[in-house]
Parts: C-alpha cells; sequence; structure tokens
C-alpha cells in the first residue's frame, strides 16, 4: 500500500464521510418511486439499492478519472489540506439539504467544494474552466430536460400501451418493472457517484505523491468508497425520499417505471462518456416528466421550484463554505484542527435538530400537514373551503363553473327547524298553485 501520511489518513476518512452522506442523500433517486408506488416495502427498498450501489462501483472509472485529474489541475501545487476543506464544504451543504428534505446535488455540493477551495488556495489557474463548462454545468442543465423529456414520452406510451389492458393485471406487471428499473438506476448510482469519491481520493494520493499523476484508483480505493456509498443507501435518506415520492407529484405504477428507466439509461449513458452529472437532477426531472407525462397527471410546481434554487445555490454555498475552510486550513496544523471542530460541531448540531421530526420507513409516505393550510377560495357545496395543501389537486374550470351556480348554503345562524319550515311553506305554495281536477284552486288544507 502507498506510503500515507496523517494528513492524507485524514482527507481520506473525510471522503468516505461524504461519499456516505451521498448515499443515504441520493437513496431517493431509485427508490423514492418504488417506495411510494408500494412496489417495494421500504427496508427492502434500501437494502437491494445498498447492494447494487457497491456492485456499480466497480463497473467503470471514466468519472473518477474525471475528478481526480480533469477539474482541478494536479500539478497546480494544490495540497492535501486543500481537498479536505473542499469536502467539508460539501458535507455541510449535503446535511443542510437533506435536513430541508430537498433533493440537491451531492455531486455539484463535491464539485463546487472542490472549485471553491481551490480557488481560495491557488487561485483560478488550478482550475481546468473548460472542463467544468464541458462534463459538470452542461450536462446539470442538459440531464435534467433529457431525463424528463425522455420520461414524458415514456409515461404516455406506456400508458397507451395498456389502454385497454386490465388496471389490475397490469399494475402488479408495473411494479415488477418498477424494481428491475429501480435497480438499473442503483447500479448506475454507484458507477457514477462512487466514482467521484474514488477520484478525489486518488486526487489526494496524488497531491500527497503517494501516486504518480495520471494514475487510476486503486483497487481499495474502489472498495472503500464502494462500502461507504452503500452503507449509506441503507440507512436510507428517508427525508429526501418522501419529498421525491409525494412532493412532486402522485406517481402511480406506470409513471414510476417509465420514470426509473428513463433515469437509468440516462445516468449510465453519461457514466460511459464520462460526464459527471447528478443523479438527483437526472431522477428528479424523470419524476416531473411522469407527472406531466400522466393524463390528469399534477406536478406540484411549488416544490419543484424551491429544488431548483437548491440546484443553482449548490455550487456557489459548497464552494463557499469550502473557501473559508481553506483558508483556515492553511494557516497549518491548528488551522485544520480547528476545521474538523467546527464541521463536526455542525454535523451534531443538524442532526440533533433532525431528531425534532424524525422521518424514517415507518413514516417515509406520510405527507407532513402544513401548519396554516391554504385555501383555493372556492367554497364547496357544503360551504367549507377546501384546503390546498400538498395532497390537493388544482381545481378544474368544469367544477369551478358548477360551483358557482350551485344554490348557497343556508346562513350559519337559520336552525334546522327554520330550515324545515321554510322548506314547507314552499311545498304549500306550490299546492296552491298546482290547479285542482274540478277546475278550483286546490288548498294547502284540501291536500292535507
Amino acid at each position: 500500500m502507498e506510503h500515507i501520511t496523517l494528513l492524507i489518513g485524514i482527507v481520506i476518512v473525510t471522503a468516505l464521510v461524504f461519499d456516505f452522506t451521498n448515499g443515504f442523500h441520493d437513496t431517493a433517486n431509485a427508490m423514492a418511486t418504488t417506495i411510494s408506488t408500494g412496489a417495494l416495502a421500504p427496508r427492502a427498498a434500501v437494502a437491494m439499492s445498498a447492494v447494487l450501489n457497491l456492485l456499480g462501483a466497480f463497473l467503470s472509472i471514466e468519472v473518477a478519472k474525471t475528478i481526480s485529474s480533469g477539474i482541478i489541475d494536479e500539478g497546480s501545487g494544490i495540497q492535501p489540506e486543500v481537498i479536505f476543506a473542499g469536502l467539508v464544504g460539501a458535507i455541510i451543504w449535503n446535511l443542510l439539504t437533506w435536513l430541508a428534505g430537498l433533493p440537491s446535488s451531492s455531486s455539484h455540493a463535491l464539485m463546487g467544494g472542490l472549485i471553491g477551495a481551490t480557488l481560495a488556495a491557488v487561485g483560478t489557474g488550478a482550475v481546468n474552466g473548460d472542463v467544468v463548462v464541458m462534463k459538470v454545468l452542461i450536462p446539470a442543465l442538459a440531464a435534467p430536460l433529457v431525463a424528463g423529456i425522455a420520461s414524458v414520452c415514456a409515461t404516455r406510451l406506456t400508458y397507451r400501451v395498456a389502454r385497454h389492458a386490465d388496471e389490475e393485471r397490469t399494475a402488479k406487471g408495473y411494479r415488477a418493472g418498477q424494481i428491475t428499473s429501480a435497480a438499473l438506476v442503483s447500479l448506475a448510482h454507484g458507477t457514477n457517484d462512487a466514482q467521484k469519491t474514488m477520484g478525489v481520493i486518488t486526487l489526494a494520493l496524488v497531491t500527497g505523491g503517494a501516486l504518480a499523476p495520471g494514475s487510476d484508483p486503486p483497487v481499495w480505493v474502489i472498495a472503500a468508497a464502494g462500502l461507504a456509498i452503500a452503507l449509506g443507501t441503507y440507512l436510507g435518506g428517508w427525508r429526501i425520499i418522501r419529498t421525491m415520492g409525494k412532493g412532486i407529484t402522485d406517481i402511480q405504477p406506470p409513471q414510476g417505471f417509465a420514470a426509473q428507466t428513463s433515469a437509468a439509461a440516462t445516468i449510465l449513458a453519461s457514466s460511459h462518456i464520462g460526464f459527471s452529472l447528478s443523479t438527483t437532477h437526472v431522477c428528479s426531472g424523470a419524476v416531473m416528466g411522469s407527472g406531466l407525462g400522466r393524463k390528469g397527471g399534477v406536478v406540484r410546481w411549488g416544490t419543484a421550484g424551491r429544488m431548483v434554487i437548491g440546484w443553482a445555490l449548490t455550487l456557489p454555498a459548497a464552494g463557499g463554505v469550502a473557501a473559508g475552510a481553506a483558508l483556515l486550513a492553511q494557516q497549518g496544523d491548528w488551522g485544520v484542527t480547528t476545521v474538523a471542530v467546527l464541521a463536526l460541531v455542525l454535523c451534531g448540531a443538524i442532526w440533533l435538530r433532525s431528531r425534532r421530526a424524525p422521518v424514517d420507513h415507518t413514516n417515509v409516505n406520510e405527507v407532513e400537514p402544513a401548519s396554516a393550510p391554504e385555501t383555493t377560495g372556492i367554497p364547496s357545496p357544503a360551504g367549507e373551503p377546501e384546503p390546498a395543501g400538498p395532497e390537493s389537486e388544482p381545481v378544474g374550470v368544469v367544477t369551478t363553473a358548477i360551483r358557482a351556480v350551485s344554490p348557497p348554503p343556508p346562513p350559519a345562524g337559520v336552525s334546522s327547524a327554520a330550515s324545515a319550515a321554510s322548506a314547507a311553506s314552499a311545498e304549500e305554495t306550490k299546492a296552491a298553485e298546482t290547479p285542482h281536477p274540478t277546475g278550483r284552486p286546490a288548498s294547502a288544507s284540501s291536500l292535507r
């Protein structure tokens, strides 16, 4: 094994911690739709995903090469403490977005952390801007669009093909298809995301002189990264699974199958050509596409908007935290120690905050009620406003028109007896106007 100094050892451990957070942060990408439709039990779903993430880590090293020798110039004088600072920025952003249940990109958190720390410590010359644009930014914009369009087409095709089939029988088939496609996404996630940590560890070994520049990740690095992401996946990021499975759209088995198949194809293709894209962006785009592809489907654009804002903030936010950590870590051993202590304290505080409202496999499919539910402003026939919470559907034009011409409900102060008396009076008036068989108007008393 290569000679590893204490600082490089700290960087390796921190990279594996990031890999662990990447695992539970991105479990939703593979398993949220499968869990929300009931195709698999939550625990079984994350266990299967963990095993396939581990297997996927051994399939390719193209993305690892992009991280280790593409984005950052290995010969620019970058030191292991800079990589350590970049990882700290990525970990903190991952935990903050996990606490908020926001499906942000662990990949972009890592990229932002490395770029921010490198810019603060070495300067712009150490970052390969063309690689960042071509293999990070462009895929970040294109991936959700490509996956979303593919998912729209796949969802519409799926419903069209099965429109005359028995729903119960096809639902079973789609659930089996969901399990298969979820397995593909998990395998693709291990192939893409686990490699990013391999690339970071390899970069640390190169900067520390333990590996020659341009070296491939050693086998022990591949195994360690695969195990770390698999363990994080098994623990499950239940908060983000809830958002992805229930917060964006109401997913039916055909939609889940179409979304996961589209996402898996996109991720595997990008891994093959070395694009370090975000599996979160891909899977979120596919889920939104499945909502648009189903007739009558609803996409909750408020949740989608929050996600897009989080995506836009990920690179600069993680980079800003990492830049500050890099400036402190460069002060020497005390600086590295201070960064490590502050990171541990902040991570502990986030974990304690999450315990106030825990989300796990027992309540992952339950949507939390809003503290002050909004209303549509359109009264229902019973006179009560309909809630417009996260699970309500938008009111259609026909429904609105029907409610507009419906008779108003009785005033709140009128008793049931008064209502009955009013109805009896209306009956007598109608009877008085009804012609009698003899030609004389019928009176109410005669009808009695």
